[in-house]
């Protein structure tokens, strides 16, 4: 008599060992993205604490940080207040200046006759007599 369940077995050996492979490299590309999504949403609160030069961020201690379930980083806004006070030489100073935007462009008015002198005055009436 042919027992089924042991010639899918022998079979299945390689299909397990596929499937293990697989599995891991899952497991180890997912690690390997969650690091990537918190070394860039510590770079954002980096910027956000005004850090001039993200190089810093070589200089923490990331081990304590992870991601809570909404993919935030859980303790990155007290890891950068920290480092701000015990390095503040990463960090930019406060900036006083306003960002404010230039001027619109305006075209260039024609100067009215009360605005000029009597010489400005001539020589704007003579050219414009000599148009007409």
């Amino acid at each position: 008599m042919n027992d089924d369940t042991t010639a899918p077995a022998e079979d299945g050996a390689p299909e397990a060992e596929a499937a293990a492979a697989l599995e891991q490299r899952l497991a180890a590309l997912e690690a390997s993205l969650r690091e990537r999504l918190l070394r860039a949403e510590l770079k954002a609160h980096a910027v956000r604490a005004g850090m001039v030069d993200l190089d810093g961020l070589k200089l923490l201690d990331t081990s304590a940080l992870v991601l809570n379930d909404q993919d935030e980083v859980v303790g990155a806004a007290e890891l950068m207040a920290a480092t701000r006070r015990a390095k503040p030489w990463l960090f930019g100073g406060a900036s006083t200046s306003s960002a404010a935007a230039a001027p619109p462009a305006q075209a260039p008015r024609p100067k009215l006759a009360t605005e000029m002198d009597e010489a400005e005055w001539r020589a704007a009436r003579s050219e414009l007599l000599r148009r007409v």
